[in-house]
């Protein structure tokens, strides 16, 4: 589950992987499917980024980027967590949100 390392600039690049990533854990069809965000907040401050696909009858993959922690973790669709990947670079929270 662990083990990978990556490194985003800027938040376009991290949202790509994250899109591209889900889409292949359920074999969905990137142009088809919209990647949909919502920032997560603790203590009033965002903290980091919900993101999810949606795909056929109901299907429904997500992502957390926890800039806190420098990491993404995916679920799949029954809330599993599926692996996570770590940020050694992650780009700044304000323009994700």
């Amino acid at each position: 589950m662990a083990g990978t390392v990556l490194a985003f600039r800027v938040v376009e690049e991290l949202a790509a992987y994250v899109h591209q990533a889900l889409c292949e854990q359920d074999a969905l069809d990137p142009t088809q499917t919209p990647l949909f965000r919502t920032p997560l907040k603790r203590g009033g401050r965002v903290c980091g980024v919900i993101f999810h696909v949606e795909g056929p009858r109901l299907l429904r993959t997500s992502a957390v980027w926890s800039a806190d922690d420098d990491r993404i973790l995916f679920y799949d669709s029954t809330g599993t967590r599926a692996r996570e990947v770590r940020l050694s670079e992650a780009p700044e929270l304000g323009r994700a949100a």
